[in-house]
């Protein structure tokens, strides 16, 4: 099993709310994204790659307001996106909530936590449309939205059709510019920091700090306005 950092997830009130405080915070615009059907959300990304996090990218998500989710429709949204308490984190200013991991093995991935106890959810298949062709791609989402651990386990997801002989071909990474802004790190602190380091551990996910603490996610960033360092505050 390889597993990396894939994104950071930044959650907004709205994207236009999202791209402004992109603006503002990390010094650059960033760039189109696409809408997920079965989610009724939509995202705008920007590449923060480097040669310790090679395929590393930034996704301003927020709820689609033109798209309307059925009422029937089976699980809630991803990353804790229905959730009262973080949608009034949100509300006036965009906020680090979650971050993902890749790996080449999503269902060993899954089960190694199920060892440790952590129910990740199943692997959805999911897909939208790119300048660059179809991204579809296996991510894990539970029924009630849950991130877990106030988002300091990633979730897991892996590229490409199921047996497909090359995942990463249309990864997102492929298709975005540089941007100016790279991940230096990502550090967590969590209450239950050792069951939290086992779950990392378990899914074989290194270079990441985790400390024994008040819940909270810290990525630090090098941009166009120097080191910018966002936090989750334990939402």
């Amino acid at each position: 099993m390889k597993t990396q950092i894939d994104h950071l997830v930044v959650v907004a009130n709205t994207l236009e709310q999202g791209v402004q405080w992109c603006e503002a915070t990390l010094g650059i615009t960033p760039g189109p994204g696409g809408e997920h059907a079965q989610y009724g959300t939509h995202n705008r990304l920007f590449k923060i790659a480097t040669p310790a996090h090679p395929l590393a990218y930034f996704e301003i998500i927020a709820i689609d307001p033109g798209r309307i989710r059925p009422a029937a429709a089976e699980s809630k949204r991803w990353f804790d996106m229905d959730d009262a308490a973080l949608q009034a984190a949100v509300a006036t200013e965009p906020r680090l909530v979650h971050f993902v991991a890749n790996t080449d093995d999503i269902q060993a991935a899954r089960n190694a936590l199920k060892a440790q106890g952590v129910d990740r959810g199943p692997a959805v298949q999911a897909s939208r449309h790119s300048r660059r062709g179809l991204l579809q791609w296996q991510i894990t989402v539970r029924e009630d939205g849950q991130r877990l651990f106030n988002g300091a386990l990633p979730s897991l997801i892996q590229w490409g059709k199921a047996n497909d002989a090359e995942p990463l071909r249309l990864h997102p990474r492929n298709s975005l510019p540089r941007s100016g802004v790279t991940l230096q790190s990502i550090a967590i602190s969590y209450p239950t920091g050792e069951k939290l380091q086992a779950a990392l551990d378990a899914i074989q996910l290194g270079g990441i700090t985790v400390a024994t603490g008040p819940a909270n996610l810290t990525a630090t960033l090098q941009t166009p306005k120097g080191l910018v360092t966002l936090q989750s505050q334990g939402i």
